[in-house]
């Protein structure tokens, strides 16, 4: 079955790639992040021409853990699970407090069940890339300190996937690409943010390659490196988004409590709600991008995918710190906030905000529920006809940024591989097209024939900015709004160039079982209010259920 992947910009709104109605006008545009489903969502299931990696050596990837998990036994595991399956930070750190679980069992379980489970086995998911040989002496080293640390934050000995498109001193940092399979780097600006704060860097999470911004009609969640990423939720019949969808899929599957993304346009919120998971697109800006592999440093940022929203802020909270040396640094106007947690309470309450119900996403049935759970946690609602807004030369502002950018971070990281441009990228993958570019890498060939003078790409980064804060800003505007509502990654394009933030928290699941996210979107640096609204949504719906497969 061919995969329809849309980024579905020129639109009153920004739909799955099943609703080929509104598939007009779209200036072609294939873009890394933009979700793509099946046109049938049942029993069909999708076709792929690659499932598992050529590349990944199992043996070598869990050499390092062998003698320690020699030692798990099923017995072992099944009393773990109990305590560790489904459990949110909170439960978990209520555990290592009460000595029923330490850090050590909480990574060894993590580990047993990822062997277990994700790679070459009926219900294998290829979620996971890489892992983190030092991680269970650093587990171990966290029980040792844990009487004598004080002011611990929150995700101290928690276990983190991170995307494989964040730098790791401890694993090559790939993309999932070939060619970058030997990149060792010194850790990224968010991944030494964690190690600080005392979270445990389990590993990392297979993604779309190249963030997706690779080949025009490739499945979403495939890498050469890593293979073809599935969706618990329906394995081999539902999409599981892009880019990050390892990311999400790892924490659906209870791989990981928690983990990291990274988002262009749509790549957090896209993998979340395809995998009932809750995942944050901060305000350009406010989390570092150095030392992650770019697509754009015009909209490019990482943010955390999570089970619960308190997790997820407390994830933030955790990447947060002012990077001076990151191209799009917040101004000092702004707050860096360290704590998104503490205001998430059980008095937290919708009353006195306004948010804008897009009309024609109201023939949704979980949409139009999900808006009448917001009335009831006491939100006022008005609901508007979108405007017609287009998006022009969204594609060029990636080609343009991606040939400057991805270049930058080659040439100051990649010292340990041979391609040092995205030319010779190209031709690299062209010596083994049948292993390395299966479906082809027609989008990175558009970014080489690409170019414009500064001038000319100021001016479409510009016009786009200027659209896409149209496009929320008028109804916010005439409605006094504190946020607009929407499905998924649907508008992801629009508060992509606006650089606006974004929420999906889980809304429940259509007739086939495919999970659904209920976007909120608002103006920049309101992710404070952001998690606030979810959270509250979150507590009056409750929505989320895990994959039935993988809870046993």
């Amino acid at each position: 079955m061919k995969k329809v992947l849309f980024l579905f910009i020129s639109l009153a709104f920004i739909s799955c790639g099943k609703d080929k109605k509104n598939n007009k006008n779209t200036e072609e545009i294939l873009v890394s992040d933009s979700t793509g489903t099946s046109d049938y969502q049942g029993d069909v299931m999708l076709q792929f021409k690659v499932l598992d990696s050529k590349y990944l050596e199992n043996k070598v990837m869990w050499s390092p853990f062998e003698i320690e998990l020699y030692k798990v036994t099923e017995k072992k595991y099944d009393s773990l699970k109990r305590i560790i399956l489904e459990k949110d930070i909170t439960q978990l750190q209520n555990s290592i407090a009460q000595d029923s679980l330490t850090y050590e069992e909480l990574t060894l379980f993590y580990l047993y069940r990822m062997r277990k489970l994700d790679r070459e086995n009926e219900l294998s998911l290829n979620s996971v890339i890489a892992l983190n040989p030092d991680v269970l002496t650093e587990a171990r080293l966290k029980d040792r300190n844990y009487k004598n640390t004080k002011d611990k934050s929150p995700i101290y000995g928690i276990p983190v996937l991170l995307k494989d498109n964040i730098n790791t001193a401890t694993m090559a940092t790939t993309a999932g690409a070939v060619a970058l399979q030997g990149n060792t780097t010194p850790d990224a600006f968010i991944t030494t943010q964690l190690v600080n704060d005392g979270a445990l860097i389990l590993g990392k999470a297979n993604l779309s390659e190249w963030a997706y911004y690779f080949c025009e009609d490739c499945p979403s969640g495939y890498s050469a490196v890593g293979g073809q990423t599935l969706n618990p939720y329906g394995r081999r019949i539902f999409d599981t988004g892009g880019s990050s969808s390892g990311s999400a899929v790892a924490v659906a599957a209870n791989f990981a409590p928690i983990s990291v993304g990274s988002e262009t346009s749509g790549s957090i919120l896209s993998p979340a709600s395809q995998n009932s998971l809750v995942g944050l697109k901060p305000t350009v800006g406010l989390l570092s991008r150095r030392g992650i592999i770019p697509i754009s440093s015009t909209l490019d940022t990482p943010g955390p995918i999570t089970k619960t929203v308190r997790d997820n802020a407390v994830l933030l909270s955790a990447m947060a710190g002012r990077d001076t040396l990151d191209s799009k640094v917040y101004a000092d106007s702004i707050e860096i906030k360290k704590d998104y947690y503490s205001a998430l309470t059980d008095t937290t309450s919708l009353k006195g905000s306004r948010f804008g119900a897009i009309k024609e996403l109201m023939k949704d049935s979980l949409y139009s529920r999900a808006v009448d759970e917001l009335k009831k946690a006491g939100a006022k609602i008005v609901i508007f006809d979108a405007k017609d807004v287009d998006l022009p030369d969204f594609k060029r502002l990636l080609n343009l940024d991606m040939k400057k950018d991805l270049s930058a971070y080659l040439e100051r990281y990649a010292k340990r591989v041979d391609v040092k441009s995205i030319e010779e990228i190209v031709n690299f993958n062209i010596e083994d097209s049948v292993q390395r570019i299966p479906y082809g890498q027609a989008l990175l060939e558009s970014v080489v024939k690409d170019s414009a003078s500064t001038e000319k790409f100021q001016a479409i980064k510009d016009t786009l900015k200027t659209r896409g804060r149209e496009f929320f800003n008028t109804p916010m505007e005439n409605h006094r709004l504190d946020g607009i509502l929407s499905i998924n990654n649907y508008h992801a394009g629009f508060a992509a160039v606006a650089e606006y933030p974004a929420i999906t928290v889980p809304m429940g699941y259509d007739k086939y079982g495919e999970p659904k996210g209920l976007t909120f979107i608002s103006i920049p640096y309101s992710e404070q209010n952001l998690l606030r609204w979810a959270y509250a949504y979150e507590k009056q719906s409750k929505e989320r259920k895990p994959p039935k497969d993988y809870i046993k």
